[in-house]
């Protein structure tokens, strides 16, 4: 039974850190010089009393890393994961953090009761170079004691804390190392499978599931012979190639580099250098990009410039897909006689899913430019630009990542909210995330923008409309943090990668597996929402109003084709949509939206796509002029409509509920249903409010 008045610390450190040193100074002469059991390893320990207390040292081999690449790492990993050290003192060397700090990521990974030292503080402020313990303790979730082995200053502070520490007086937090939430899904994967298992005599199953990820020989040797190893290997075998494919690496400096990463955000936050070293090609890029005046303009331009490019280039391919759709219909109208599935076909399937697809130019060119900035590293670096503004609203930089992540779609936004360590955080961070517009809405945006500006304000109208998102996000996250979840947040650091060039490979691989995610949806959901949806606007039909056209086209020289059109234009109202899209008119009035528009946004709880795909089916059927237009064109010649209604109908899209599916991510990662509830009514309310305030003031100004 161990002794509690005696308390163990391993050392560990990095070679040249002053690790022995301060080893020396704590020690003094009481120390003992052997090897470490079956090893040509020098093991030193030492004694020494303090405050009543006895404290054992073992000063472990200088290491880099606890990858068992060599005895001496092999050594210290081993010794604190089977000896169990009451603490593990970390000593770094504080004029090289950089490099210094990743055998503490390490350690960290370990969730071991870490302590960090950062030796040669003299020379630090020698060098006028300011580092701020407080931030970096929060960040690290170590306690951080300054001292120099030169001068033995800060070394009484070190006992002191140690002391502290297994008494009690100090609360400490065992932070562990979040990696990207790719990685960390990954190893909830592998762990999800091993702790079932052997108890790993004690060994951490999160720092196993590293491991293995890493391919660590040892680890991996472990899992051979357990009956789980089929399920970690598979499990291996997907990480491995999914890396390998889209980043182009192996696993072990996958993970090298997001610890790397994850030091120079910390290093950015906390450390300013008086004199400034010769800047890497990195540093000169940062200077500009994360500059505390230029930063922000940067990004909103870039993200300008995008918009315009959607716009601008995606124009003609949109055009040529839309008359070909045309052509279709055209040819199949005349080649296929009356009949429900000739309605169907033309009315439901061909418009519903053509009206989707003729946008898959203008998501192409979106996703292609955002997997551009994500390849090259300034997607990482956006959070940090906006980190100050994020603060002052409650939030921090990080809570900005699952923001842009929305971008694509809010789905796995959602769920990247996870990595977020503080409820509030997580909870105000889904409430906003829905706010910045997912890819699925981009075909609206388009639809509306082309019926209703000219093609030269296309680009700026994109834009405006994203922006606009991304501050009623702001403004909600602030509401969100001062009321419900008052305090302040958990501290977080802007992972900051390297700039690399960009793979056009890797490039095209993204942009080309979420175009087919889109194409399938467009296939599968939108086709099923399609026919359903024809059924909802073809049903039940008025029998007078069916007698009165079965009379007319009786008569002679009479246009059937035209008639047909009337009849369903007279018939829409009568339908199962018609009369939900009714019913719902008074609450839908005050923003501009007549019933069609209704059964549009009612169809696009499904997928935002569907919006687009249902207004398609609606017009096709309701075009009372029997001539087949573009849905544009349907939408720009109507009488009921205008800029006022499209522009609050883009917002309403814009702040509404983004789908069923995230509704259920969102009870699912909040494990609260009465929040999800309350998701849907405030999202619900936020876009009425808006989309009202925004009609009212466009028609004001006769838009």
């Amino acid at each position: 039974m161990a002794d509690s008045k005696t308390i163990f610390v391993a050392l560990a450190g990095n070679p040249n850190s002053g690790k022995t040193s301060i080893f020396n100074c704590m020690a003094g002469a009481n120390q003992k010089v052997g090897n470490f059991s079956g090893v040509t390893v020098e093991k030193v320990e030492g004694t020494l009393k303090h405050k009543g207390y006895t404290i054992r040292l073992v000063d472990l081999p200088g290491t880099y890393s606890l990858s068992p690449y060599s005895p001496e790492e092999k050594v210290a990993r081993d010794f604190i994961l089977f000896q169990k050290p009451d603490m593990v003192i970390n000593i770094v060397d504080a004029t090289n953090l950089e490099r210094n700090l990743v055998l503490t990521t390490q350690l960290m990974d370990l969730e071991v009761e870490l302590l960090v030292v950062m030796n040669m503080i003299d020379e630090v402020e020698k060098q006028k170079t300011h580092i701020d313990f407080e931030q970096f303790e929060r960040l690290f979730g170590a306690h951080v004691i300054p001292v120099s082995a030169v001068t033995k200053f800060g070394i009484p502070d070190l006992l002191d804390h140690i002391v502290d520490i297994k008494s009690g007086k100090i609360e400490t937090k065992k932070y562990k190392h979040h990696y990207t939430e790719k990685t960390e899904n990954y190893i909830l994967q592998l762990i999800n499978i091993i702790k079932q298992r052997d108890s790993w005599k004690g060994v951490p199953t999160r720092w196993m599931a590293i491991k293995l990820i890493e391919q660590d020989p040892d680890v991996l040797a472990m899992i051979q012979s357990s009956p789980c190893r089929e399920a970690v290997n598979e499990v291996l075998n997907s990480v491995s190639e999914d890396i390998l494919k889209f980043d182009q690496m192996e696993t072990d400096v996958y993970l090298a580099e997001e610890r790397v990463a994850f030091i120079h955000g910390a290093l950015k936050e906390t450390v300013r250098n008086a004199e400034e070293e010769a800047e890497t090609f990195t540093e000169k890029i940062d200077n500009i990009l994360l500059h505390r005046f230029f930063g922000m303009p940067i990004f909103l331009l870039i993200m300008y410039g995008i918009f315009q490019l959607t716009f601008q280039l995606g124009e003609y391919p949109m055009q040529w897909i839309n008359s070909l759709f045309q052509l279709l219909t055209q040819f199949l109208d005349g080649i296929i006689p009356a009949s429900i599935a000739k309605s169907i076909l033309l009315d439901g399937i061909i418009a519903g899913v053509g009206g989707v697809l003729i946008f898959l130019p203008n998501i192409l060119i979106l996703f292609l430019c955002l997997s551009l900035l994500e390849a090259t590293g300034y997607m990482a670096r956006v959070a940090f630009v906006i980190d100050k503004l994020m603060h002052r609203i409650g939030l921090h930089g990080k809570s900005f990542i699952p923001m842009i992540t929305g971008f694509g779609c809010t789905v796995p936004a959602l769920m990247a909210v996870r990595t977020l360590r503080n409820r509030g955080d997580r909870i105000t961070t889904m409430m906003v995330v829905p706010f910045f517009s997912c890819g699925a809405k981009l075909p609206v945006y388009t639809l509306i923008i082309s019926a209703f500006f000219m093609p030269a304000a296309a680009g700026n109208v994109l834009f405006g409309i994203y922006l606009f998102g991304i501050v009623i996000a702001l403004i909600s996250a602030k509401l969100i943090k001062s009321t419900a979840f008052k305090g302040e947040s958990e501290p977080f650091v802007m992972e900051l990668p390297p700039y690399r060039k960009p793979s056009a490979l890797i490039m095209l691989k993204q942009t080309w597996m979420r175009a087919m995610m889109y194409i399938k949806k467009a296939g599968t959901i939108i086709l099923l929402a399609s026919v359903i949806l024809w059924f909802a606007v073809s049903f039940p039909k008025n029998p007078e109003i069916h007698n009165k056209y079965e009379t007319l086209r009786l008569q002679k020289g009479a246009n059937i084709v035209q008639l047909d059109h009337h009849e369903k234009a007279e018939q829409l109202p009568y339908s199962v949509a018609g009369r939900i899209g009714i019913f719902l008119e008074p609450i839908s009035r005050p923003l501009g939206f007549d019933w069609r528009l209704n059964i549009a946004l009612i169809n696009g709880l499904a997928a935002k796509e569907i919006v687009v795909s249902s207004m398609g089916t609606i017009f096709a059927v309701g075009n009372d002029e029997g001539n087949i237009n573009s849905l544009a064109e349907s939408l720009r010649n109507d009488p009921l409509y205008s800029k006022a209604v499209g522009l609050s109908f883009m917002v309403f899209v814009l702040l509404y509920i983004p789908c069923i599916a995230s509704v259920a991510v969102f009870s699912r990662e909040s494990n609260s249903i009465k929040w999800a509830l309350f998701f849907v009514v405030y999202s619900l309310t936020v876009a009425w409010i808006f989309s009202f305030l925004v009609y009212q003031t466009a028609s004001l100004f006769g838009l």
